[in-house]
């Protein structure tokens, strides 16, 4: 791949300057987000001097979400659909290594670092312990191929769980993660299971096929899969330089697309895009199709995303603001009006038990999530049991049609296929209630308190390691010994008795008639041993089936009730947080009161300046968060090539 020269006075000439009003709008947003951090950091320093640890932690967690969005976009499809060259096009530099031969086999996330490297995460055994560690150390840049590839790392012998490329890239600056995942090799295949796992983290999904056909019924169900899953999904038409007719694949992909919902398409040209790059030709950048693309990326997805960072930052501090001034508030009052001191601390009292039961476990948010987690653990079993079953009454009445044994192999691989699909089923039903669940906990603890805990239970990653493979089974096929032995076993009998039958007449023992009996009883007995043997394997591979099914339900089983149990305990942990941070400030509020109902009068008028002052602060800081930013993020200028000069990988 060549490498960019580009520069942004370059890139303006060809490209021209974006709209006023994105620059206008891009630029508010750009204030609200310094102004937001600034408060941030001044709330932090005041909570921090009055000793709210709690309140500070959640800050800390705020800032870190500010400074590092992390925006996951997924680029999935099958082999050889172009998904490599793909993220390579869009930041301008050969980050995924491509080849006609070569498979990616490893996660490769490309993000943003202003200087060039590459890491990866390996699986390191511990002898001191079951759990398993893992270790994630640098490689050299020009390396990542023989890592991430099937030819560099077949059968993935290097126990490499993921890959990261960082790169000094525009696109990427803005926290921009892309992530090339492996090929599923048939989206219905059990490899599909792996890649469905990191949909439900994903701010965003593109699924690639290229223009050599129209989408597979496994492609579709894949895309009505992840639009569950994501809130974000979008199709990628890719190659369309290489087939002539990819307009007319392009419009049956449309029509598809409109059964599964609103999923846009865009049809590109990664080659196109690159020579567009290096040539620096604007026109034959629009001609690659990535203009849309790349407006797509910024404004549906780092836009959203964006803006979903800031709502959540704007929510956090106007929440410990709040607190902040609560006992405030309530000391000064308590100065100003101590007649008013008892009803007031009564109030408090009450609120303050109100909160603490709030809470405890008897609190209706804790109940219901109790009671939610374990219905829908019951309904989960359900679910997989009853998928499951019909799988395998699936496959009895194919193993009863016919000889299982020749065909064993292929009936092997469409069991587990369909074991795949069924268990990825549950696990996207799984992830859509338990998000329901959650956003029902959220509810009833306190609408729009705060943003909603990344809950994410549709993880499939693994979840199918456990269970053994089917069993060997006998094909059935016999050699021609056998047959003869068979044959000669049955016609022995019938010879003898009907010789014995025939000497009683004066005729030898193997006479005409003792031979055309032989003939025919060892055909029968030929017969009914075939049929004794054919039993005996459908019975066989009926048995195979069902301990195969048990053992998709035990182990599955485990893994998805485990991943309930921690949407319970993260969703408690997460809402426990809050209400423990409530319980503070109303505990905070009382003792100020009843501290200011004591005071002498010399120091009551230096206390009443002291606290107006600090509520003036505070006053101060909510009035300059700024308000909650619209969902719908403004558009964004398209970049061709990057300012920065392109990083060589292995390609």
């Amino acid at each position: 791949m060549n490498e960019a020269a580009g520069t942004d006075e370059t890139y303006m000439a060809l490209a021209g300057q974006p709209p006023l009003w994105e620059a206008a709008s891009a630029t508010q947003r750009s204030r609200d987000a310094v102004s937001l951090v600034k408060t941030l950091h001044d709330v932090n320093a005041i909570v921090k001097v009055s000793g709210r640890t709690d309140l500070a932690r959640r800050l800390e967690e705020t800032s870190v979400r500010l400074r590092d969005p992390g925006v996951r976009v997924i680029v999935v499809g099958q082999f050889k659909q172009g998904k490599s060259k793909l993220i390579n096009a869009l930041i301008n530099a050969p980050a995924c290594p491509v080849d006609d031969d070569v498979a990616t086999s490893v996660p490769t996330m490309v993000g943003y670092a202003d200087t060039p490297s590459a890491w990866i995460t390996v699986e390191a055994p511990d002898s001191t312990t079951s759990t398993p560690r893992f270790t994630r150390r640098p490689i050299p840049l020009d390396e990542v191929s023989t890592y991430v590839s099937e030819r560099g790392n077949p059968n993935n012998q290097r126990q490499v769980l993921s890959a990261e490329v960082f790169l000094p890239r525009e696109i990427l600056r803005g926290g921009l993660n892309l992530v090339d995942s492996p090929g599923v090799g048939g989206l219905e295949s059990t490899n599909s299971l792996a890649t469905l796992a990191a949909l439900s983290s994903a701010h965003a999904v593109l699924l690639v096929s290229d223009a050599s056909q129209e989408y597979t019924e496994p492609e579709v169900q894949f895309l009505r899969h992840a639009m569950r899953l994501s809130p974000n999904v979008a199709a990628v038409l890719a190659k369309t330089d290489l087939y002539p007719q990819w307009r007319e694949v392009e419009r049956i992909d449309r029509n598809h697309l409109i059964d599964v919902g609103e999923v846009p398409l865009f049809s590109v040209s990664s080659d196109l895009r690159l020579l567009a790059a290096d040539l620096q030709d604007h026109e034959l950048n629009d001609e690659s199709g990535f203009p849309a693309l790349v407006a797509h990326l910024r404004r549906e997805v780092l836009g959203r995303a964006e803006v979903i960072h800031e709502r959540s930052a704007v929510h956090d501090l106007t929440s410990v603001v709040e607190q902040l001034m609560l006992s405030l508030r309530i000391e000064l009052n308590a100065l100003e009006n101590p007649e008013d001191t008892p009803r007031m601390i009564a109030q408090l009292e009450e609120a303050k038990a109100r909160a603490d039961e709030f809470r405890g476990r008897s609190a209706r948010w804790q109940v219901h999530l109790t009671d939610g987690i374990a219905d829908l653990i019951a309904d989960m079993e359900h679910d997989l049991r009853d998928r499951l079953r019909k799988v395998q009454r699936e496959a009895e009445r194919a193993i009863d049609e016919g000889d299982p044994g020749p065909i064993w192999d292929q009936i092997t691989d469409w069991l587990e296929q369909r074991v795949a699909a069924a268990v990825a089923e549950t696990f996207v039903w799984t992830d859509e209630r338990s998000r329901w669940l959650s956003e029902e906990v959220a509810g009833l603890f306190s609408e729009g308190e705060t943003g909603i805990p990344a809950i994410h239970v549709g993880s499939t990653d693994g979840v199918l390691d456990p269970v053994e493979e089917l069993s060997y089974l006998d094909s059935g096929r016999l050699g021609a010994g056998e047959k003869i032995f068979i044959g000669v076993r049955g016609s022995y009998g019938g010879v003898l008795m009907v010789g014995l039958a025939t000497g009683l007449i004066g005729l030898a023992l193997i006479n005409p008639l003792s031979l055309l009996a032989g003939v025919f009883v060892g055909r029968r007995a030929y017969r009914e041993d075939m049929q004794t043997r054919l039993h005996r394997r459908q019975q066989e591979a009926k048995t195979h089936v069902r301990r195969y099914i048990d053992e998709v339900i035990f182990q599955v089983g485990k893994q998805l009730r485990d991943r309930l149990r921690l949407v319970q305990r993260i969703s408690r942990d997460h809402f426990g947080g809050i209400a423990e941070e409530l319980h503070r400030s109303l505990s905070d509020a009382l003792l100020a009161a009843k501290q200011a109902a004591g005071s002498y009068t010399s120091r009551r008028d230096e206390r009443v300046a002291e606290l107006r002052a600090k509520l003036a602060q505070l006053e101060k800081l909510r009035e300059a968060v700024p308000p909650l930013p619209e969902l719908t993020a403004a558009p964004a200028s398209e970049s061709m090539v990057d300012s920065a000069p392109a990083v060589r990988s292995a390609s």
